[in-house]
């Protein structure tokens, strides 16, 4: 080989050749990143189509069933996609956990919740929002069931793409509304129910937010703004954390271990008590060894937090497992349930295969798209630390134990998020209020003016809009495009 291939016009060439390379290997690998997400996706409801296909074999009905457990599995990872970032978006946003480690424990805990806990028995097809003598026949039926879930999944799709975390039962309950009115017209709907739904939209983020808001302000007032944070913590962090263990306890039994053992809300309250009681005395030393030698300020305490937050987390995505995954399965079910057997109008057991796919759906899911809504709730509405997080997740549990006692609908999704604005409100309150103390105590010092106050606003307005307008729009949305499926539907079955 000549010297002359080596002389600098040639290797400058040559940088510009591999320059072009990489710049177009790393092109490359920015197309295939958002292709390798729903290609592996669609991979999946394939396969859950093809082992559906493998179960029903040969039985009645069985191409609409393989049918059906594909839209099943599309809907299991939506939900993936969407609703299990409000258990991990706080843990996530205080920087407890890294995304590996909340999907992670998500994954095992939401698997865990609906194959162990979930989908004991779903009475009439989604809780009674739509008559199923009204369709008249299974066909009718089936075809309803199967607009309303394909509706649903659609929906929590759209919700996702456009960063709005919603609630996956009302999207379901919305489609079943939806075909029930096209295929047997308004009297279908059992309205007093949606009423009650619909109520729930103010009830949920309301009573999350307040009650989140109120613990924020419980450890601001006892901890944090002590002159002796860490004494103060010591007596206050394992109340707090027993309250936690106690009304996770009442939570779990009232919501995720109902197919296990059915426990009456006295019953779960009671335990709940003497769990957190249990917890407080147990955690009463070992708070005190964990903050020894701790410096006196804000940052010593978030450690304190931390492990109690992760548990907590850990706990909702069970919860959620066991008790929202059989509701967006319940469709599925219903159709499973009248393609093999012809009834349509009995209470309709949750088949184990439909658990997995509901079980393993939401886990892939959450894999391949949860990091978008599980950033958007952790960080982007406001900034969350342990100790926010810690009441965010609190308050999930509560304000679940307080509408079940006072009999209102609530969704989880609703609560979560709620309390992360409640924290992030009750923030700029207290700022707002601090500020004024000050100003009494030492009227001539400089301070910000309102502008300025404006612009350091601790909640996003434009994420409180997008998310308000998507719980709004969710049910009607879901109904119209359900009953606009159900048509489609009998128009190429006709």
């Amino acid at each position: 080989m000549s010297d002359k291939n080596f002389e600098p016009r040639h290797l400058e060439t040559l940088d510009r050749d591999l320059d072009r390379l990489s710049s177009l290997e790393t092109a490359n690998s920015f197309i295939a990143r958002p292709m390798a997400a729903p290609a592996l996706a669609a991979a999946f409801i394939l396969l859950a189509g093809l082992f559906a296909a493998f179960l029903v074999d040969g039985s009645s009905g069985a191409l609409v069933i393989v049918l059906a457990a594909a839209i099943g599995a599309y809907m299991a990872v939506n939900i993936g996609a969407n609703d299990v970032a409000n258990n991990m978006g706080p843990a996530v946003g205080a920087n407890v956990l890294t995304m590996g480690g909340a999907i992670a424990i998500a994954i095992v805990f939401e698997s865990a919740g609906a194959l162990i806990a979930g989908g004991d028995v779903v009475s009439t097809v989604a809780k009674g929002i739509v008559s199923p003598e009204s369709t008249k026949s299974p066909e009718i039926f089936i075809q309803a069931m199967m607009a309303a879930l394909f509706a649903a999944a659609l929906w929590v799709n759209i919700a996702t793409w456009i960063g709005a975390p919603v609630s996956t039962t009302h999207s379901v309950v919305g489609g079943v509304m939806g075909a029930g009115i096209a295929a047997a017209g308004f009297a279908a709907v059992n309205w007093p129910t949606m009423v009650k739904i619909a109520a729930s939209w103010v009830i949920s983020p309301l009573l999350g937010g307040v009650i989140a808001a109120g613990f924020l302000w419980f450890i601001k007032e006892r901890i944090i703004y002590r002159d002796d944070k860490i004494a103060a913590a010591r007596t206050w962090v394992p109340v707090l954390v027993g309250i936690m263990a106690g009304a996770f306890s009442a939570y779990l039994a009232l919501k995720g271990l109902k197919k296990i053992v059915k426990i009456d809300f006295t019953v779960a309250l009671g335990a709940g008590l003497l769990i957190g009681i249990a917890v407080w005395l147990i955690l009463i030393p070992v708070i005190r060894r964990q903050s020894q030698g701790l410096e006196n300020r804000n940052r010593s305490l978030k450690t304190l937090f931390s492990i109690p937050l992760i548990v907590s987390a850990a706990f909702l995505s069970f919860a959620h497992g066991a008790n929202d995954v059989a509701n967006a399965v319940g469709p599925l079910a219903a159709i499973v349930s009248a393609s093999s057997t012809g009834d349509f109008t009995s209470a309709i057991s949750i088949p184990f295969w439909v658990m997995m796919i509901g079980a393993f759906g939401i886990s892939f899911g959450l894999f391949l798209f949860g990091p978008k809504l599980i950033r958007m709730v952790g960080s982007e509405i406001t900034k969350l630390n342990p100790m926010r997080a810690f009441c965010v997740a609190l308050s999930a549990a509560i304000t679940v134990i307080v509408a079940s006692w006072l009999g209102l609908p609530v969704s989880s999704t609703h609560i979560a998020v709620g309390g992360i604005f409640g924290v992030g409100f009750f923030r700029e309150w207290y700022a707002e209020r601090r500020l004024l103390r000050a100003r009494q105590a030492v009227p001539d010092k400089p301070y910000h003016t309102a502008s300025e106050r404006r612009q350091r606003k601790l909640v996003r307005r434009t994420h409180a809009m997008t998310i308000a307008a998507a719980w709004v729009v969710t049910v009607p949305a879901a109904a119209l495009l359900s009953a606009a499926l159900f048509f489609a539907i009998r128009l190429a079955t006709g």
